[in-house]
């Protein structure tokens, strides 16, 4: 039986996205990551995603080095109907290492948009992400250069990625005292192993109408099973990968695994069904991005989307979390 995709408003905007976000990182070039999919790989991700109702897709100018919003653009340019589509970038993070290359000052803010819409071959983009906040640059600064991309119809809606929940809070502030475009997402970091967000930025989203976007749903694959926190894992991502040892590392994780393990076994699921279940099933979170490179992965997390977790599973999974330094920043 195929099962109509759930959608939802992204915050308090009138855009419909899907409760699945396709990460298109994996998507690109493996010259960047060995673990990139090129095009032809990536292509049947695209049909599946497009077949089972999925609109939301999410990307960033320095995965692949723009390749991947080249590879984005194109599948869904043919596959999809792009007027039901939402399409999100990111900018930031260097793609080369020229000046003005990098950060959210005005000039690269503008540049970088315009160079993400040749590779991604439209003429607006639905949701502009700021990647990381600049410290460099005044707030002030980053947020006119946005609403100017707003006023052109270049940019249809603005969003921010990991940050703390006092500097989005004061741009929040920033955008109202002068009548700019307002950050309608967060993309934060947020899972079973992750929860220092609901301290503070989650309950600011809620109460701000902000969608959350969590990134790594499923901690880098460590909430998938199989695997220990200080193990590498057998795939090429979890050989090379450096980033997943800085963000977790901490005492406590593997008992969380084990809760997942234990919760997903009493329900004969995969582990990592039952860690986007609990994600879903959070109020402020609009659509898990998920990322892969194995169709079996897709197709776990949109089953994800029916499963319901008494509040007997749920206690089961939350009760080891211990907390954790703010990493992902």
């Amino acid at each position: 039986m195929i099962v109509p995709m759930k959608f939802t408003k992204l915050g308090r905007t009138g855009l419909s996205v899907s409760r699945l976000c396709l990460g298109c990182m994996s998507f690109g070039s493996p010259r960047w990551r060995p673990w990139v999919l090129d095009e032809a790989a990536a292509r049947p991700f695209f049909v599946r995603a497009i077949e089972a109702g999925i609109n939301f897709f999410d990307t960033a100018d320095m995965y692949s080095l723009g390749v991947s919003e080249e590879v984005t653009g194109r599948a869904l340019r043919e596959i999809g109907r792009w007027d039901e589509l939402v399409i999100a970038t990111k900018v930031f993070f260097p793609t080369n290492e020229g000046p003005n290359m990098s950060g959210l000052g005005r000039k690269h803010i503008v540049q970088a948009c315009e160079a993400s819409l040749r590779r991604l071959g439209i003429e607006t983009i639905d949701l502009y992400q700021v990647h990381r906040f600049d410290a460099e640059v005044p707030i002030e600064e980053t947020l006119e250069a946005l609403d100017h991309l707003v006023r052109r119809g270049k940019v249809r809606y603005i969003g921010a990625s990991s940050t703390a929940a006092w500097q989005f809070g004061r741009a929040l502030s920033k955008s109202e005292q002068n009548g700019w475009a307002r950050f309608v997402s967060m993309q934060n970091h947020y899972n079973l192993l992750y929860r220092e967000e609901e301290r503070e930025m989650l309950p600011l989203c809620a109460a701000e109408g902000v969608g959350a976007m969590p990134w790594s749903p499923l901690a880098r694959g460590l909430l998938a099973g199989g695997r220990r926190a200080d193990a590498r894992g057998d795939t090429k991502r979890g050989q090379t990968d450096a980033l997943t040892p800085t963000l977790y590392d901490q005492p406590g994780d593997d008992d969380v695994i084990a809760a997942v393990e234990k919760v997903a076994a009493g329900r004969g699921l995969p582990p990592a069904e039952v860690a986007l279940a609990w994600l879903l099933g959070k109020p402020t979170v609009t659509a898990p991005i998920v990322g892969t490179t194995k169709l079996e992965h897709l197709e776990t997390a949109l089953r994800a989307l029916e499963l319901t977790l008494t509040a007997e599973e749920v206690r089961t999974l939350e009760e080891p979390y211990r907390p954790h330094a703010v990493r992902g920043h």
